[in-house]
């Protein structure tokens, strides 16, 4: 297993119903080196489900990695083999998802109190890919939070060949809080995330949680090796526009709202020729114009008619006349 390096790296959480293929590839024309992640798919999803489709991305998505959930070593090793098949850079197995249903399925936060089994499902994913195979963790579940059963799991989870986590520096309660209160209630601790890397220096640890500007994310790259950022760039995605010469030293010209909008458009025609819906794709673009006048109309507008029968990447040309 090689290991993936990530000093000044900006990465794109991976969140449910949000960063998919489409998405992705809207991130990717507004900055050309933020590293992407899919949605959680789990398991069983790709070994009994439309794997091709669930695995489907456009090759100018990489760096891209694919997250898993699943608790099964064996079916991780399978699927992992997949994601390396398919062309992603990385695999990533959720430890931080807190909802019931992963509760119920056994994977996710709950993992959090099995370290022997998240390194052996590590263990098995390592010993079948050559691409990384990295963690997303958060610092605790519920009242088992103690700074040295975090530590305890990321020792234990490393020695299987795990050599960069990602920690949400939120704990997880499992009964109680919805998902999105967990990512909203539960305080933020992210002096816990910087112990974590003083500790294990040898590690690449990644921040994630609570950071909304570009501004926080240089500070934090002051402690750790990499900066993940989820919600704020889905609600507002250019403000990914900042990133490639902020973060990786590169000035090519960045793409105005227009001319992603533009690139975009053209995606859109060739994924509907081959059958994905208009609504799938456009629903991305709502916060494109994040901040600029004639946002909301064109919000209100891309809301109101993106559902429509028959409707097709036209709709973005009418619809942008709102922000012109």
């Amino acid at each position: 297993m090689s290991s993936r390096k990530s000093p000044g790296l900006l990465s794109i959480a991976p969140m449910l119903a949000c960063t998919d293929r489409h998405f992705r590839y809207l991130a990717r024309i507004i900055s050309r080196h933020i590293f992407l992640y899919s949605e959680m798919i789990v398991t069983g999803a790709l070994l009994h489900g439309d794997s091709d489709k669930l695995l489907a991305h456009h090759p100018s998505e990489r760096p891209v990695a694919m997250q898993l959930g699943g608790s099964d070593p064996k079916q991780l090793a399978v699927c992992a083999e997949m994601v390396e098949e398919a062309g992603y850079n990385e695999v990533n197995l959720n430890i931080g998802c807190p909802s019931e249903k992963v509760l119920q399925g056994r994977f996710g936060a709950c993992l959090l109190a099995e370290p022997d089994l998240v390194a052996e499902c590590v263990a098995a994913m390592v010993e079948n890919v050559s691409i990384p195979v990295t963690v997303k963790t958060r610092i605790g579940i519920d009242n088992d939070d103690s700074y040295e059963r975090l530590a305890g799991f990321i020792d234990s989870v490393s020695a299987a060949g795990c050599n960069l986590f990602i920690v949400h520096a939120r704990k997880a309660w499992l009964n109680g809080l919805s998902p999105k209160q967990n990512r909203e209630v539960p305080p933020l601790k992210y002096d816990t995330v910087y112990r974590v890397k003083q500790d294990f220096p040898d590690l690449d640890i990644v921040i994630n949680g609570g950071i909304t500007t570009l501004e926080q994310a240089k500070a934090h790259l002051e402690s750790v090796n990499g900066v993940m950022m989820g919600r704020e760039i889905y609600q507002n995605p250019y403000i990914l526009a900042g990133v490639d010469s902020g973060f990786y030293e590169d000035y090519t010209t960045t793409l105005t709202r227009i001319e992603v909008l533009d690139t975009y458009i053209g995606y859109v025609q060739d994924r509907l020729s081959e059958g994905y819906r208009f609504n799938s794709m456009a629903r991305h673009l709502l916060g494109l114009f994040h901040g600029v006048n004639g946002a909301r109309a064109w919000r209100r507008y891309l809301s109101d008619n993106i559902h429509r029968a028959g409707v097709d990447e036209k709709l973005l040309q009418i619809a942008v006349d709102k922000i012109r």
